[in-house]
């Protein structure tokens, strides 16, 4: 039998298996405890879904659905983790726990969450992925099942040892490692496994909204009025969206010196209902000698319930422990192997974000699975040993990337004309500051670089009720003609255009950074402070929650990333002031994507620099200077010790120009230079910055 008929008829005993135990869980009639009945028959009812929507879509049923069959199926698959439905959802750990008792609830609630990963793998038609999550189910539905011989004998049920489940999903996350990898690295680098590139290419007619049901997420009113407006835009806004964007990771190649030309293929991450200006990019990417790679986990939108991933996000802690990592990594190690002539030709991803979902304050949940500290301190060392790994296959210093950002159609929630003629306005705006005129502003940041050149450090105060107040110590220069500190960015990498940044030296870099209210990583952040000492993180706080304990969490697990402390790896002076005053004219400055609201005042970034793992490759500024300043003390230690030169996150944190007092450039005869005064720009040549905030 070939590997598909094996894995068929691993199906077909699966399912018919699950039927069967359907048949035996409904009406009260299973002797196991009334709960853990009703979550076997809930979880056995959603494989036999997914079963029967993986056939559907094997014989063509997307294309022969109607626009109402796609959503009311789409919605069938998603039911029972809206927000509506989460607190009633076995995926939800609080109600598992409710319901299964704290020994079984949080790991069966686990279990749940990756059944239901099953949806994507039945509309990629990956029926190997199916089966192992149907065996997965039945070996734990059988663990639950062997203690009833006891119970036949005139004992009272007993549930099993909550030891054995585990080991269970043990070792069928350890089992499939290097399946599992083999698949995301394929996915990754390879323009073979152009699904998700099919979907965009054979779109006809893009008012025609059905093709949103072709990826597997959850599709809302969000995802569908992107699409709608998408498709109302003239072709010649389309072209100037995509030719930006395309444009910006063609010149990221330029700008340092990579060579673009021994690149077969580049990573294309949008959100859903982008698809018409996708497919006008992947045409420019094309041309450019690229294939379009796109993987599903690194799409955009069509989120369901944003406190379900948050519930989820440690689940690896039923099985994350040295022997799982050294597996993961030597499979990981295999298949970059195996994939390493894509693996050279991977350009870099170019990503297309978007901003203006409604607010999430995540409720952490003492049900919910939680790393401890050592598996914390072993996360932090698989994520470095991972990236180094990848490292090998993909190099860095040849290798680039473009992120650009545009706004959804829920923002309207917040803009002063919640029509969809105020969103439109707001979205032209938002084309306006992505194309702003980047010569000019190269001109004016070349200005303001020139006073930073001459400083020792830097002083960055808070006006009002901002605690902000730091010193920030910069490079020497050892050939002034030649050397420049900060690099002049303007709309390549990184769209859109507006700042200036450094690597800063940690030893004398002192102070708090304060923030009244901050969006990091989709998460708002109110009243967030952060005291450095020698360029590390001493201590932070932020106002979230009613307890200390429920704060600093917070911050360790989304800003820290687990990790004790972390560096200053960039200080940057945004310049971008017609965003700041876009984001101000239309109410909407805490939704702005980093992207955008790092360019809107002067901003500390804590992880890596931004030059992590490419230090040593020359990057010049457009006046030809080389800019010295790609490195810090911590990544030093590259050269003798790896594992703790790089932290693998980089979070910016943006003080706004409301909030900002004074940028003073201090040099070593004590000589104060005014970068900004109480908010505006008085480096000579730089005043037309003010205009916009005029």
């Amino acid at each position: 039998m070939s590997d598909e008929e094996v894995v068929f008829e691993r199906w077909l005993l699966a399912t018919t298996r699950l039927m069967e135990i359907k048949s035996e869980l409904a009406g009260g009639k299973s002797p196991l405890p009334e709960a853990f009945a009703g979550y076997f028959e809930k979880c056995a009812s959603f494989m036999l879904m997914i079963g029967d929507t993986w056939e559907a879509i094997a014989q063509g049923g997307l294309e022969k659905s109607n626009l109402e069959q796609l959503a009311e199926h789409n919605a069938m698959l998603y039911e029972d983790v809206t927000e509506k439905n989460y607190a009633q959802s076995f995926a939800n750990p609080e109600y598992a726990v409710s319901k299964l008792g704290e020994e079984f609830g949080s790991m069966l609630s686990a279990l749940y969450y990756e059944l239901r990963r099953s949806i994507g793998y039945a509309y990629e038609e990956d029926q190997e992925e199916l089966v192992k999550r149907a065996e997965l189910l039945l070996e734990v539905y059988g663990i639950f099942m062997s203690t009833l011989d006891e119970a036949a004998e005139g004992g009272q049920y007993k549930l099993p040892e909550s030891a054995e489940v585990k080991d269970t999903l043990y070792w069928y996350f350890s089992d499939y490692a290097d399946v599992s990898n083999e698949k995301r690295i394929r996915a990754m680098v390879s323009p073979e496994a152009d699904r998700y590139v099919k979907i965009v290419k054979d779109i006809k007619d893009y008012s025609d909204v059905r093709y949103l049901y072709k990826y597997g997420f959850y599709i809302g009113e969000n995802e569908i009025e992107t699409a709608k407006f998408i498709a109302s835009l003239p072709e010649e806004t389309i072209a100037t969206m995509a030719d930006t964007y395309t444009e910006g990771y063609r010149i990221g190649f330029e700008m340092t010196g990579k060579d673009l030309s021994i690149k077969t293929g580049a990573e294309v991450l949008y959100p859903l209902g982008f698809e018409r200006m996708i497919a006008k990019a992947m045409d420019n990417l094309e041309k450019m000698g690229l294939k379009p790679l796109i993987r599903r986990n690194r799409l955009f939108g069509g989120e369901v319930n944003r406190q379900l991933g948050y519930d989820h996000k440690d689940d690896r802690a039923l099985y994350f422990d040295r022997n799982f990592i050294n597996r993961d990594l030597e499979a990981t190690q295999t298949a970059f192997e195996k994939y390493k002539a894509e693996a050279k030709g991977y350009a870099g991803p170019a990503v297309v974000e978007s901003f203006g979902e409604k607010d999430f304050d995540p409720v952490i949940k003492k049900e919910a699975i939680h790393m401890s500290d050592d598996q914390n301190k072993l996360y932090v060392e698989y994520i470095t040993k991972l990236g180094q790994t990848q490292r090998k296959y993909i190099i860095e210093e040849e290798r680039s990337f473009t992120i650009i950002a545009f706004p959804v159609p829920e923002i309207r929630e917040c803009l002063p004309d919640k029509s969809l003629e105020g969103y439109a306005k707001f979205f032209e705006e938002i084309i306006k500051v992505n194309t702003l005129d980047y010569k000019l502003y190269q001109g004016i940041q070349q200005k303001i670089i020139d006073v930073l050149d001459k400083a020792e450090y830097v002083e960055v105060t808070g006006r009002g009720e901002n605690k902000t107040d730091l010193r920030v110590h910069v490079w020497k220069l050892d050939d002034p003609a030649k050397q420049t500190k900060f690099e002049n960015c303007v709309a390549d990498v990184n769209i859109p255009v507006g700042e200036v940044f450094t690597s800063p030296v940690l030893k004398g870099t002192n102070g708090k950074l304060h923030v009244s209210r901050v969006f990091l990583n989709g998460l708002e952040f109110r009243n967030l402070e952060i005291d450095f000492k020698d360029g590390m993180i001493e201590k932070s706080s932020c106002s979230n929650y009613k307890t200390e304990k429920e704060n600093n969490d917070y911050i360790s697990e989304n800003i820290l990333f687990r990790h004790k402390t972390l560096p200053i790896g960039e200080f940057a002076i945004g310049t971008n002031t017609t965003a700041y005053t876009v984001a101000r004219k239309y109410g909407v400055e805490g939704k702005l994507p980093i992207l955008i609201a790092e360019k809107t005042g002067p901003h500390f970034a804590v992880g890596d620099t931004c030059y992590s793992h490419a230090e040593d490759i020359k990057v010049y500024n457009p006046d030809k200077k080389e800019i010295v300043s790609r490195t810090n003390e911590v990544a030093e230690l590259r050269h003798t010790d790896p594992a703790k030169a790089y932290f693998n996150c980089h979070t910016d944190i943006t003080i706004p120009y409301d909030e900002l007092g004074d940028i003073v450039a201090v040099s070593e005869d004590g000589e104060r230079t005014y970068i900004i005064k109480e908010g505006r720009f008085v480096v000579p040549g730089s005043e037309k910055l003010n205009e916009a905030l005029d």
